[in-house]
């Protein structure tokens, strides 16, 4: 039996490529970076609570839509009423709202309140229909009053409004208490527990990602380096964000998106490229600080090497992130931005600031090790073999048996997605004693929680021009007709320059199902009356509207974001086969995330555990959101690994040893990093705001496949069944594309 020994092509010495060299002049400059990076994140840094006080509300304005136009035609021909009515409430345990007590501390409140910058008008309890705004028992009333501005704008006004109430004689102290409700005041409320929610997230997630970098690195020093870097990374992307305030406005859950995503990215990154640098230190035998020369050059190539694939997979999470513009929406397209921001960020720590420190500690990076046997393999011997090798080879010697496993297992998981409910919850349940939520209870026991929200019509004549009779004994009878629905409790009808305005108030609250397919009917009756254009606006219609642009181009997003990834993938591959089977897996791997999300939040698998009431649904933009996060997330590890596989396979082509040798090297950095992302995203499982909740289970959730089935099972499974079909690409006339085809 003849049997062929493996020789290892010798490889000849070579100068580091762009980014090695870039690590190399980092390095060598150590002083002056560290020296720049301490006053970037000084003067960055002071703009984080300026920057919270810029922040808005989610504005979830669909530009040309129904909804949008409503508050236009409001505007300009119903000013008084402002682009939103909301609701102030007045209540006392002590006084009836016949008390003079009570009728003074009104009006004093509302005498304040239309002087506010930004309030439009006011029309309280006593000056409309006391019968509609005073309650049964006599404690509680409203008021209507309207802002002006853009979304964000009223929140600021909504904000004004409640410290003016909050200031005046006779309430709280008095024995009365007054407050404001409605979107706007409800997302100022909503703001301030979402930071709140990301500053206990971050508590939680921040030590467990330590401890697991000194799992990971092997000694204590090595795991602050990450978590340094990190810290200047984001720092410097609220400096960023900050600046672009002036510009473009940003609400609260942009922050937390970015914070969350940035987080985890970015410590992931350092990680990658401090365990490069270990391997490197190890081979080179670096034990002195003073070996400047052999310091720089591990740098250069920790950098050459994972460098480039840190850049690679942060590349791949922009592209994935911008495609959430295409939807038009200011909400997603502030996430993206933000997002983005935030990975430039990370990316400029870790190819700046990082090799810089690297220089500075050099071996002392090693300070504080654990026990040898707890270590990284590489960094106590630059060619010992772990169990990672043998796994892979396991998986190889029965890739059919493993593919089918693992394969079967993600449908599985992913087969809730085919009964996905979408809609929109506000957070009101987590408002708790806040004042819009103290407001809010008192509306919902004593007027109904429709109040919170109206379905509000415009009808105008053709081109928004005035209305004909003919048309106008149409709307009227049309108004009738919604007022003798049983969904709605009154219809307030006005007209003003020869249109007409309706406020319906419907018995469930704005954010519900009964009011979405509420609003969905209103719009088809509407359709029906001739002469009229009737325009439907209000919360709910805003948004059905968004639900309407999401489901549209939710598979333009997909296809625009696996398009330009293919062929990124192809690129930094060289390889059809293994772009492909990227693609294929990271969309196993993310729509397996998302069916046990619906499991566990439409369907409430879990949900006493987890601390949530299910609402029966998912945020509308959750499936867009998820999806584009996670495939620019989850395919870091894949870019990760395929790289390290590539590295072997270009000294050796040996298919079996080249995905062996790339496992070994990467499964632990890879297995810590999804820890981190996990404990980073799954700490804000503990949010009081459900869609906090939502967004980083499905991201912790879908990182875990990605890391324990995808990459540990799927892929060497796959590479074996390719064999050597892994590293093709087309070569015309090329002998290298006739001898892969000659196999």
């Amino acid at each position: 039996m003849t049997t062929h020994a493996t020789v290892e092509r010798p490889q000849p010495a070579t100068r580091p490529g762009a980014v090695g060299r870039w690590g190399e002049f980092m390095a060598r400059h150590r002083r002056i970076v560290l020296g720049g990076w301490i006053l970037l994140v000084l003067l960055c840094g002071a703009g984080y609570p300026a920057l919270h006080d810029r922040l808005g509300a989610p504005d979830y304005t669909v530009p040309g839509s129904g909804s949008n136009r409503v508050e236009q035609l409001a505007a300009e021909h119903f000013s008084q009423l402002g682009a939103e009515q909301d609701v102030i409430v007045f209540h006392s345990d002590r006084y009836r709202a016949d008390a003079p007590e009570f009728r003074a501390a009104v009006d004093s409140a509302l005498a304040t309140t239309r002087a506010t910058e930004g309030v439009a008008g006011v029309v309280g309890p006593f000056d409309g229909v006391p019968s509609i705004q005073i309650s049964e028992d006599g404690h509680t009333a409203f008021g209507i009053v309207g802002l002006n501005g853009s979304m964000a704008e009223r929140v600021d006004v909504a904000i004004r409004v409640q410290s003016a109430l909050g200031s005046q004689p006779g309430i709280s102290g008095g024995g009365i208490e007054a407050s404001i409700t409605g979107y706007a005041p409800i997302q100022a409320d909503l703001m301030a527990i979402e930071t709140a929610d990301m500053q206990r997230a971050e508590g939680i997630g921040l030590p467990v990602a330590a401890a697991v970098l000194v799992l990971a690195l092997g000694a204590a020093v090595a795991a602050t380096i990450p978590i340094t870097v990190t810290v200047a990374g984001i720092a410097v992307g609220v400096g960023v964000l900050f600046g672009l305030t002036t510009f473009l406005t940003f609400d609260s859950l942009v922050l937390s998106v970015a914070t969350m995503i940035a987080t985890g990215t970015a410590i992931d990154y350092a990680m990658f490229i401090v365990s490069r640098f270990n391997e490197e230190s190890t081979r080179r035998g670096i034990r002195d600080r003073r070996a400047r020369a052999d310091i720089e050059a591990a740098i250069g190539v920790a950098l050459d090497t994972t460098g480039r694939t840190v850049l690679a997979s942060g590349i791949i999470v922009m592209i994935s992130l911008c495609s959430l513009a295409v939807v038009g929406l200011p909400m997603l397209t502030g996430i993206a931005i933000g997002v983005v921001t935030a990975v430039v960020a990370t990316l400029a720590a870790a190819f700046t600031l990082l090799p810089a420190l690297l220089a500075v500690l050099g071996p002392a990076i090693n300070r504080g090790a654990l026990p040898a046997r707890l270590r990284p393999a590489e960094t106590r011997s630059a060619t010992a073999s772990n169990n990672w090798a043998r796994w892979a080879r396991l998986v190889m010697g029965r890739p059919v048996l493993f593919g089918a496993l693992g394969v079967g297992t993600l449908l599985l998981a992913a087969f809730p997605i085919t009964g996905i409910q979408y809609g929109v919850d506000m957070g009101i349940g987590s408002l708790g004693e806040r004042p819009s939520g103290r407001a809010t209870t008192l509306v919902e026991d004593n007027f109904g929680p429709g109040l919170l929200g109206p379905i509000t019509l415009v009808a105008t004549g053709p081109d928004d021009g005035p209305l004909a009779a003919s048309a106008s004994t149409g709307v009227a009878a049309f108004v009738d007709g919604l007022a003798a629905d049983e969904r709605v409790i009154r219809v307030i009808p006005q007209q003003a320059d020869g249109r007409v305005l309706a406020t319906v108030v419907p018995r469930d609250t704005f954010d519900s199902t009964a009011v979405a397919e509420l609003t969905a009917d209103i719009r088809a009756e509407a359709d029906e009356v001739t002469g009229a254009q009737i325009h439907i606006g209000g919360t709910s219609a805003a948004f059905a509207d968004v639900s309407e642009r999401i489901t549209d181009r939710l598979f333009l997003v997909i296809g625009l974001v696996l398009t330009v990834s293919l062929a990124f993938l192809v690129f930094a591959f060289r390889s059809i086969v293994l772009a492909f089977k990227a693609i294929l897996l990271n969309l196993l791997a993310t729509g397996a995330a998302l069916g046990i999300t619906v499991a566990v939040f439409q369907h409430g698998i879990g949900e006493s555990l987890l601390g949530f009431e299910s609402t029966g649904f998912l945020q509308v933009y959750l499936p867009m959101l998820v999806f584009a996060v996670l495939f620019g997330l989850s395919m870091d590890y894949e870019v990760f690994l395929i790289r390290r596989m590539k590295e072997a396979w270009d000294r050796n082509p040996d298919n079996a040893a080249a995905v062996a040798e790339g496992l070994q090297r990467t499964a632990r950095p890879i297995t810590a990093a999804a820890a981190i992302m996990v404990a980073v995203f799954a700490s804000f499982v503990t949010a009081d705001v459900l869609e906090l909740q939502q967004i980083g289970f499905a991201l912790a959730v879908a990182i875990a496949i990605d890391a324990l089935i995808v990459r540990l099972v799927l892929v060497p499974a796959f590479m074996q069944l390719f064999g050597r079909w892994n590293w093709w690409l087309p070569r015309f006339g090329s002998a290298r594309e006739e001898s892969v085809r000659s196999h």
